[in-house]
């Protein structure tokens, strides 16, 4: 086994571009530039990103041992389409890991910290309604309902929590859930409801009511991809 302290300079440089090469084209993956089911051209990403073909092939492997691509006969690197199931697993951890964070936001959340989520989710309401209208809002760094979600979090105070959180949402395109909240009035309400009876349980100081609104609204989130992905999976030719 070789020690790292044994691998020299352009060796830890390469080692350190191929991390940065794959973490630049999940961030593609993950934001929907590159949507599920395209192939990825090497050809294509080294002149994007200015490197050779090394780095980039080297990157694509990484991102294939983690279930995020996957190469396809006569097709090559394609980003892969998870299945319902993957989805369904990953949500029903991630609603146990997030009602933890509910309830021990209870204690220790402050007014400021609830009037932030309030402005994130009535924030979300607001800017998805307008895509849906086919208006042009103002971009965010961050869609709002990951605001509201990571801020929870953040006043959990509890880092490994919130990092096996962070791992599950690495798993699946940022973008797709937002989209569904855009497409989908019915599931937009539903979403900005199930929010505000979170918030109110936060007020309340309902450690029961926190845990088990924000497990439901998890499990209904994760249905809601699962299915979108039950129909996508059948439009992605795989031959």
């Amino acid at each position: 086994m070789v020690d790292a302290a044994d691998l020299t300079g352009t060796e830890k440089s390469g080692n350190a571009l191929v991390d940065d090469v794959a973490a630049r084209i999940r961030e593609r993956i993950m934001s929907g530039e590159i949507p599920i089911g395209a192939q990825l051209r090497q050809a294509e990403l080294a002149s994007d990103f200015g490197v050779s073909r090394t780095p980039i092939r080297e990157a694509l492997r990484q991102l294939q041992s983690g279930g995020l691509i996957e190469v396809l006969p006569n097709r090559g690197a394609v980003v892969r389409v998870p299945a319902p199931w993957e989805v369904r697993e990953a949500y029903e951890v991630r609603a146990e890991l997030e009602s933890l964070a509910a309830t021990r936001a209870v204690s220790r959340i402050t007014e400021a910290e609830l009037d932030e989520l309030r402005r994130a989710n009535q924030s979300m309401y607001e800017h998805s309604s307008a895509l849906s209208r086919g208006e042009n809002p103002a971009s965010t760094d961050r869609p709002a309902n990951d605001v509201f979600h990571t801020l929870i979090l953040t006043i959990a105070a509890n880092a490994r929590l919130a990092k096996a959180v962070n791992d599950i949402n690495e798993t699946f395109p940022r973008n797709v859930s937002s989209a569904l909240i855009v497409n989908d009035a019915r599931q937009r309400e539903e979403n900005h409801r199930e929010h505000e009876r979170i918030i109110a349980a936060l007020v309340a100081g309902d450690v029961e009511t926190a845990g088990r609104e924000m497990r439901d609204h998890v499990l209904k989130a994760g249905e809601h991809l699962a299915h979108w992905y039950e129909r996508r999976s059948s439009t992605i030719f795989r031959g």
